[in-house]
């Protein structure tokens, strides 16, 4: 999102954590004690299934959708994530590459348009990065049309 530049029409928060299974339950309560409530029922089985915690602030009404990182390059991203003040509070967000390959996989339509955003605002992006990452999950999700779609955004020039 950071990334994206461009206002979302919704408010949401994409998050990854390095997190075991055996502490999902664990990670619920301490999110549901700071203010993030379940947005659906039984939220620990459907994470077990989905690898995915659906949030809300509560205060704020933001949805929160956490994914229970697993893979080595979630692990590695995590490492290559860098700090932003946003308010008074630093966070750690992706770098545009690690973004982008993340929005590649899921790849539904709002994703492919923050990839298009993100590829615009850094040009000087490590597409090689990007290339080889992409084309590694493209081959294991036997998905080669990703590919063929993160060259036509590569592509893309930024817009006047």
């Amino acid at each position: 999102m950071a990334f994206a530049g461009r206002p979302r029409t919704t408010r949401d928060v994409d998050l990854v954590v390095l997190l075991g299974p055996h502490s999902w339950e664990s990670f619920l309560q301490a999110a549901t004690a700071a203010g993030f409530v379940p947005r659906i029922p039984d939220a620990v089985a459907f994470a077990c299934r989905s690898r995915v915690f659906l949030l809300k602030h509560e205060k704020s009404g933001i949805d929160v959708d956490i994914s229970a990182g697993a893979l080595p390059f979630e692990e590695e991203a995590i490492r290559r994530a860098r700090d932003v003040v946003f308010g008074r509070r630093k966070i750690r967000v992706a770098t545009p590459e690690d973004l982008i390959i993340m929005k590649m996989i899921a790849s539904r339509p709002r994703d492919v348009a923050d990839v298009e955003e993100i590829v615009a605002a850094n040009p000087k992006l490590d597409r090689r990065r990007v290339r080889s990452f992409v084309m590694q999950f493209a081959d294991l999700l036997e998905m080669p049309e990703l590919v063929d779609r993160l060259e036509a955004l590569l592509g893309k020039r930024r817009r006047p």
